[in-house]
């Protein structure tokens, strides 16, 4: 531990110097212009657009996950709707028990409606947080700055009614997020020593062998890991670092790259003890932040609403109106509907797979147990979360101070704040604590998702574990310092390609989960 200590610190000594003598030479400028060139014709090829209209185009991967939440949403009967009191109750503890029940390995699967067969071998390992430390930890790594700067970005673009179709997508975000993180369990690997390996690379390759298609499977497997990697890296890590270190400089007035790498070592050094620790450190870390965070955010929303309760009627005309009658919007209400329906996916990331990964740790012998906890992520994070950014935005922008509906707001962080600040003049600096708070846990979910897939491609040795952790900890002082626009945006992008092979193994493994849920729902059914 003295030795991984001593090569974090002298790393980020490195990054520091070499930030330093860097500063001087436009490293930003040179990063960007020998990246712009790559991330641009990767960027254009994941989010290739389908012209809808003449003037309206839609992203492709918006449609596939759009589609896909609809479709799973019809399949599974309204899961989203008719489960929801069931998810609210295993994660209050109600059916714990259920998980409780040991089994005599030599005596095969003797378990009430079934056991993953994964964690019969190892019965004293099933998993290493509980269903509210996953969901917190799978939450942190979607509720954030898109909360926060992209409903802002996205009213100002589609105007009140872009809200509506939000919270439409992440209705059915939530039928999607239910089958990947069941899927996540049940195809998950459980180490001799009890850690956990899932997620989709785990379920493409093991699950797609199951029904007779191993070679696409391992093939789908790779890509989903490779992209996840390398959006670790950046939307994961490097944007969320650079965010978080921009909002706390303006609010002290620094703006150096100096203060951004001191900014970036500390807080690398945060993430790099919290990681260090794996998932079980992050799930009992996230499972305080995140209720916090989101808590405070919530209850400034709630007293900006309250001290306005007479024009919240009138905002939710807006948002109905806007829906349906888009006026001044570029591409009237189909312009409306794709900005709503492409911000929330963006926020909640359903259908992407990042949040399997983090749910298949959980500890249960049923997987559909954690894909109906899963399921109230995209609820949480888009239609609660998100309504209510949206609401504080509509209600203080009454005289049209805040933005114009129709023109781009070119900083969604500084609108939000001052839509907030209008009310409560020192909300900027609760503004800079959430930020910073909503960065950090991003940090750590998407430190465990890259490591996963990491460890996926290279091996499960610690020289792997050590490694993936070193450079996501020096990542964080790179994106602390510089202005990678062209890299992230590339690495956005490569977020979002991970969404493909994941789709594509959700489709095809939709029977197992209907399995896995009847099982479950006939194991409650037993219990009472």
């Amino acid at each position: 531990m003295k030795r991984f200590l001593g090569l974090i610190l002298f790393f980020t000594q490195s990054v520091l110097l070499f930030a330093q003598e860097t500063a001087s030479k436009g490293l930003d400028e040179r990063i960007n212009n020998k990246f712009t060139p790559v991330s641009k014709a990767w960027s254009d090829f994941v989010f290739y657009s389908v012209p809808i209209t003449e003037d309206v185009k839609m992203p492709l991967v918006i449609i596939l996950l759009l589609a896909a939440g609809l479709i799973f949403t019809v399949i599974f009967k309204l899961v989203n709707v008719r489960r929801f009191p069931t998810s609210i109750n295993i994660v209050r503890g109600k059916y714990d028990d259920l998980d409780h029940v040991t089994v005599d390995p030599m005596a095969g699967d003797v378990t009430p409606g079934g056991d993953s067969i994964e964690t019969i071998r190892v019965e004293g390992h099933d998993g290493e947080v509980s269903h509210f430390q996953a969901l917190t930890a799978a939450l942190s790594g979607t509720v954030g700055l898109g909360n926060i700067a992209g409903v802002a970005i996205a009213i100002s673009l589609g105007g009140p009614g872009a809200t509506f179709w939000m919270i439409l997508a992440g209705l059915l975000g939530m039928s999607s997020k239910f089958v990947e993180c069941t899927l996540g369990v049940k195809y998950r690997d459980v180490g001799s020593d009890g850690t956990v390996y899932g997620g989709p690379s785990y379920y493409l390759k093991k699950g797609l062998a199951e029904i007779g298609k191993g070679k696409l499977g391992k093939v789908l497997a790779i890509i989903f890991a490779i992209m996840c990697v390398g959006g670790s890296f950046g939307g994961g890590n490097m944007f969320q670092a650079n965010q978080a270190a921009s909002q706390f400089n303006d609010m002290l007035g620094a703006s150096s790259t100096s203060a951004g790498v001191i900014f970036g070592i500390i807080m690398s050094v945060l993430v790099g003890i919290v990681i260090i620790g794996g998932i079980k450190r992050i799930g009992s870390i996230t499972e305080k932040i995140v209720p916090f965070m989101v808590g405070i955010y919530f209850v400034a929303a709630i007293v900006i609403i309250a001290m306005n309760i007479g024009s919240v009627g009138s905002a939710f005309s807006q948002i109905i109106d806007g829906a349906f009658n888009a006026k001044g919007i570029t591409g009237g209400l189909l312009g409306v509907l794709i900005i709503g329906f492409q911000r929330a996916a963006f926020s909640n990331e359903a259908g992407v797979g990042s949040a399997a990964i983090a749910h298949s740790a959980v500890k249960t012998k049923y997987p559909a147990s954690e894909g109906l906890v899963a399921l109230l992520e995209p609820f949480i994070d888009t239609v609660v979360v998100c309504t209510m950014t949206a609401l504080v935005i509509i209600i203080t922008n009454g005289d049209g101070s805040i933005m114009t509906y129709g023109v781009k707001s070119p900083d969604g962080v500084l609108a939000t704040s001052k839509a907030f600040a209008s009310v409560i003049p020192w909300f900027p600096y609760v503004l800079t604590t959430a930020v910073v708070l909503f960065a950090f846990s991003t940090m750590l979910s998407w430190s465990y998702y890259g490591l996963q897939s990491w460890m996926f491609l290279f091996g499960r040795s610690k020289k792997s574990d050590y490694s993936y952790k070193i450079l996501f900890c020096l990542f964080i002082v790179v994106g602390s310092a510089a202005s990678l626009g062209a890299v992230t945006d590339f690495s956005d992008a490569m977020i979002f390609a991970m969404s493909v092979p994941n789709i594509i193994g959700l489709f095809l493994l939709f029977p197992k989960v209907r399995e896995e849920l009847n099982r479950y729902l006939q194991a409650i059914k037993a219990k009472k």
